[in-house]
């Protein structure tokens, strides 16, 4: 029986209402696209910016089993109370998969605990994304590797923690290396970080990139189990022995 999913896709979607290059290629917005490329049973529902409370009440969220995140140009303004919501939820099981510059939104640098800083260039450069953990979930179906023609060049040193599983590696055509495909564990819940995916490239068109996104949703969908218990156990699972 396939698993029922339900995904929100967070797009801060500023650049496709500004920018005539981003809108020409993705007229419904990232979102849309994104949205395109799953294969889940269960709700997908967007969320934006603009949005009251940024599309991510309570409800939302807590009938948000994956929550996909695509932002760049407006992190500053994501409301610090939405992102501790998003940080709890994480914490209590959902997952979270973290688009390209992603990077420097406020939760998942909060998730982090680091600057999560980065080098960028914008060149038009062929992009090598080396898959590095050929049995990791994410990497289901894929090939060696995937290479796009044109991306937005991230280079290492990426300032971020060590990954639990570093699953994709990319290389780029100016010579830079970047860890790519980054896996999280976060209280009960999951993190992935994927790289590619600059607002004026064709990127979440191509299908391996979409397989890679939607083996991620089912990667960190929550597992079913008991919520752990926390804070003053008085009461002790064994009778302790009086030592008086």
């Amino acid at each position: 029986m396939t698993q029922k999913i339900n995904v929100t896709i967070w797009n801060e979607y500023r650049h496709e209402k500004t920018n005539k290059a981003v809108s020409d290629v993705y007229p419904q917005g990232m979102h849309a696209a994104i949205a395109e490329g799953l294969n889940v049973q269960g709700e997908i529902r967007f969320a934006t910016l603009d949005d009251p409370e940024h599309g991510l009440s309570e409800d939302v969220l807590n009938n948000t089993d994956v929550l996909i995140w695509w932002g760049h140009m407006a992190h500053h303004e994501v409301d610090d109370a939405i992102v501790e919501r998003v940080h709890n939820r994480v914490l209590h099981g959902m997952g979270l998969i973290v688009l390209h510059s992603g990077h420097f939104s406020k939760i998942f640098r909060k998730l982090m605990g680091t600057s999560c800083d980065l080098k960028w260039r914008e060149a038009d450069e062929k992009e090598r994304i080396w898959i590095v953990n050929p049995a990791h979930p994410i990497a289901a179906g894929l090939g060696e590797y995937i290479e796009l023609p044109a991306e937005e060049m991230y280079g290492e040193h990426f300032d971020i923690p060590q990954p639990d599983d570093l699953v994709m590696v990319s290389w780029f055509e100016g010579g830079e290396v970047f860890r790519s495909g980054c896996c999280y564990n976060r209280g009960a819940g999951k993190v992935f970080y994927f790289r590619p995916g600059h607002e004026t490239y064709p990127t979440y068109f191509n299908p391996e990139v979409r397989k890679v996104i939607d083996n991620a949703v089912k990667w960190a969908a929550p597992v079913e189990r008991e919520y752990p218990k926390y804070g003053h156990a008085k009461t002790p699972l064994e009778p302790i022995k009086d030592k008086h």
